[in-house]
C-alpha cells in the first residue's frame, strides 16, 4: 500500500474510533482488511430503493440524504446524514431490501465494509451490539417525532424546523449566522414535506419578516428566537 493511501486509511480508521474502541484486536484487524473507501460526486446515488443491502456505510466527509420517491414523482427526504454517522444497515438486519435511497448532497467520502462482517462481530461482542441498538433506538425516536411534526405542523413550522435542524447538525459559517449547508429549494421543500413553490414563498415571507436573509442558496438566520418560536408553535 502506498504511503498516501495508508495515511488516508489511517485517518478513516481514526474517524471510526467510536466503534474501533469496542472491537477486539482481532476484529480491528479484520476491519482494516475489509474496509473500502469511495468518493461520490454531488447527486450521485449510493444505493437505491429495492436493492439488496450488501455494505455497512459510514459517511466520512460531505453530506448524504436518505430519501423516498413517492406518488406523482414527489420525493421525501427522510433524514440527512452527517460525518461521522453510520447508515444503510437497518434493511440488512431486518432481512429486507432497501426501502429508501441514498444520494450525496455534495462531494462525499464514504467508507464501507460487508454487513456479514458486522453481524459476525455482534454475535460475540455485546458492547458493539448494544452500541447499534442504542443508535437505532435514537433514530427511531427521531423518526417518530419527525413524522408527527411533518403531519401536524403548518408549512411555516415545518420549514422553521428544517432550518433549525440544518443549523444544529451542520453548523454555521464564520459569520455565526449563515448555514454551512447549501440546499436547493427543491431539497429544502422535500425535507419539509411541502411543494417547492410553497418553500419558496415561505422563505420569502421569513426574509420579509427579517427572520432570515437569502443570497442564492445561502440562508442566513437573523432572528433565531423568532425561528424557534415558529418551530415550537408549529
Amino acid at each position: 500500500m502506498r504511503k498516501k493511501e495508508a495515511k488516508v486509511l489511517a485517518n478513516i480508521i481514526e474517524s471510526l474510533k467510536d466503534i474501533i474502541q469496542l472491537l477486539t484486536p482481532e476484529q480491528q484487524i479484520e476491519l482494516k482488511e475489509n474496509i473500502s473507501v469511495q468518493q461520490f460526486k454531488k447527486n450521485e446515488v449510493l444505493y437505491q430503493d429495492g436493492e439488496v443491502p450488501q455494505m455497512f456505510h459510514c459517511l466520512i466527509s460531505g453530506k448524504v440524504k436518505i430519501y423516498k420517491d413517492g406518488i406523482g414523482g414527489r420525493t421525501q427526504i427522510i433524514r440527512v446524514v452527517k460525518p461521522v454517522e453510520y447508515f444503510g444497515y437497518r434493511a440488512y438486519f431486518s432481512n429486507q431490501n432497501y426501502v429508501t435511497s441514498a444520494a450525496a448532497f455534495e462531494a462525499s467520502t464514504v467508507c464501507y465494509f460487508p454487513n456479514e462482517l458486522m453481524e459476525k462481530w455482534m454475535m460475540t461482542n455485546n458492547q458493539l451490539a448494544l452500541f447499534f441498538i442504542r443508535l437505532l433506538s435514537v433514530e427511531l425516536g427521531n423518526s417518530d417525532q419527525r413524522t408527527v411534526n411533518l403531519t401536524q405542523k403548518h408549512i411555516r413550522g415545518r420549514l422553521a424546523e428544517s432550518l433549525i435542524f440544518l443549523r444544529d447538525n451542520y453548523g454555521l459559517e464564520e459569520d455565526g449566522a449563515t448555514l454551512s449547508i447549501y440546499l436547493s429549494r427543491e431539497d429544502l421543500a422535500n425535507m419539509s414535506n411541502m411543494t417547492t413553490s410553497n418553500a419558496i414563498r415561505t422563505l420569502s415571507a421569513f426574509a420579509q419578516e427579517k427572520i432570515i436573509a437569502i443570497d442564492g442558496k445561502k440562508i442566513k438566520i437573523i432572528d433565531s428566537e423568532s425561528l424557534e418560536k415558529i418551530n415550537k408553535i408549529g
